[in-house]
């Protein structure tokens, strides 16, 4: 019997075929994995199944009937329930209120029955390890606690179908078994849970079938067990590597070769839950790509070392100053600049021309008794719109109206206009055509030429490996390997990828 079955469904935004063709099946009381990379269509499958999209092309069958969702709302009312990565709750209400919002237990005379719904919600949460005053505000439980709220109330509703959403990202290990007890639980109450998680052995130790996405297409699905680590990670990335490759350069195999001073130094660089002891050096001219699987703690360490990210212990050295833990502006004074992975929320601002856009980050050092010259800003803006090769109509054309290879440049510029010594870049070339990404790429090569260290992440490992020196491969925000020389290949990366998840 089926639950719930997507057959051949798209889903197209302009420019983008976010799904193609996509068929999923689930059953009563499978947990079924869904799993790949970024911009694999994992998130618009879940939209579609929960009322967010409507499909394009194919079809939705919910407990054998043809099924379309006009909302969220009309998704939830038919038992489909979503817990997501970042708690979607109300923080400011009490931690009750927020079980039972939009159902609030009444008394006889239709008033809410604070008493009944206080004592309800305690005994309830206390089933999911949550052992809090349940009258205080949501806002001040921890992030997990928060987490356990939302599954919770998803499961109060009469759920029929459960998704789960990276649902362990917040969690700490106690947590973590309460949540896979409450998924024995539902699994043997005949509930479907499609289950969202970049962490292999997770996958392996609660899911009964899986499913893989690969640029919006199916390319596989099947029962878990059937499918061995080596085959997953290679499936979800797109390519194969042969058994003959037996070893990796361990994480405590030391430093790179003695050279020149680093200009880059990371020691024990430790943020939990999600950073746990990592340590790499860059060197003046060299690229170290960061690399793993998606949650592996690749943008997680970009932004620590960029001072956007809390660090409980560990140093950051650059140029020999150590930055302690004194945020952005510290790091930005030492000569680090950070290329973040989302460009059009954390990087470019689109209403602003390409002018202010590349002269944000520098007004402070253009500026001479509180006046800012438009001299020497038209000058540096000139400068890297020319060694960027920025197409546009001009330097006052707003960046939103640019393709994105170009949005990336002027981002770049920005950056390169702080003169940094190190410079983060987090997927530069996402989301740009065949051509931007080959200017971008040789861009990158010419500024490690010029000096300048570089952290490459990148999600495409053929990308990565070609353009790298070294690999620094991360697991649960871990270093589990380094590739060096011969060894700095696509095949050697998801061998150490699937090797540590063999092992763990």
């Amino acid at each position: 019997m089926t639950l719930l079955e997507v057959a051949g469904v798209s889903k197209i935004f302009p420019g983008v075929r976010a799904l193609d063709g996509v068929s999923f099946t689930l059953r009563p009381g499978e947990v079924h994995a869904l799993v790949g990379e970024n911009g694999a269509g994992k998130s618009t499958l879940i939209k579609v199944l929960t009322g967010v999209y409507q499909p394009d092309g194919g079809e939705l069958r919910y407990q054998g009937e043809p099924a379309r969702f006009g909302t969220p709302l009309d998704a939830q009312r038919a038992g489909i329930s979503t817990i997501y990565q970042e708690v979607n709750l109300v923080p400011l209400m009490s931690v009750a209120h927020n079980l039972f919002l939009g159902r609030e237990p009444r008394n006889r005379f239709g008033l809410l029955d604070e008493t009944r719904m206080v004592r309800e919600a305690t005994e309830i949460l206390a089933g999911y390890g949550v052992r809090a005053d349940v009258r205080r505000r949501l806002g001040t439980l921890a992030l997990g606690a928060q987490q356990m709220v939302a599954l919770a109330r998803a499961v109060m509703i009469d759920a029929k179908v459960v998704v789960m959403d990276e649902p362990t990202s917040s969690l700490e290990p106690r947590e973590v078994e309460t949540l896979f007890g409450v998924i024995r639980d539902l699994h043997a109450r005949g509930i479907g849970i499609i289950y969202v998680s970049h962490r292999l052995d997770e996958l392996y130790q609660v899911c009964d079938a899986v499913t893989i996405l690969r640029d919006g297409r199916l390319v596989h699905t099947g029962r878990m067990a059937d499918l061995d680590r080596r085959k997953l990670v290679s499936l979800m990335l797109g390519r194969e590597f042969g058994a003959e490759f037996t070893g990796f350069k361990s994480a405590d195999d030391g430093p790179a070769p003695a050279g020149e001073r680093p200009v880059l130094r990371v020691t024990g660089l430790t943020s939990r839950p999600r950073l746990h002891d990592i340590s790499f050096e860059v060197r003046p001219g060299e690229v170290v790509g960061l690399g793993g699987l998606l949650g592996a703690g690749r943008s997680e360490t970009i932004k620590a070392i960029g001072g956007a990210y809390p660090i409980d212990s560990g140093e950051i050295e650059v140029d020999g100053v150590k930055l302690g833990r004194s945020g952005t502006v510290r790091a930005v004074r030492a000569g680090v600049a950070t290329q973040p992975e989302d460009r059009k929320a954390e990087g470019i601002v689109p209403g602003l021309s390409i002018r202010d856009n590349i002269a944000l980050a520098i007004l402070p050092r253009l500026t001479r008794m509180g006046l800012v010259s438009d001299k020497k800003i038209d000058e540096v803006v000139a400068t890297y719109m020319s060694r960027l090769r920025i197409k546009a109509a001009g330097p006052d054309q707003a960046v939103g109206d640019l393709s994105g290879g170009n949005q990336q440049k002027v981002l770049l510029a920005r950056l390169l206009a702080t003169d940094p010594k190190v410079l983060l870049l987090d997927e530069p070339t996402r989301g740009i055509d065949v051509g931007a990404k080959a200017e971008v790429q040789a861009l990158i090569d010419e500024l490690a030429a010029e000096g300048l260290g570089v952290v490459l992440v990148s999600s495409d490992a053929e990308e990565l490996v070609e353009g790298a020196d070294r690999v620094v491969v991360l697991r649960d925000g871990a270093v589990i390997g380094t590739l060096t020389g011969d060894r700095v290949t696509t095949e050697a990366l998801m061998a150490t990828i699937a090797e540590a998840a063999d092992d763990h």
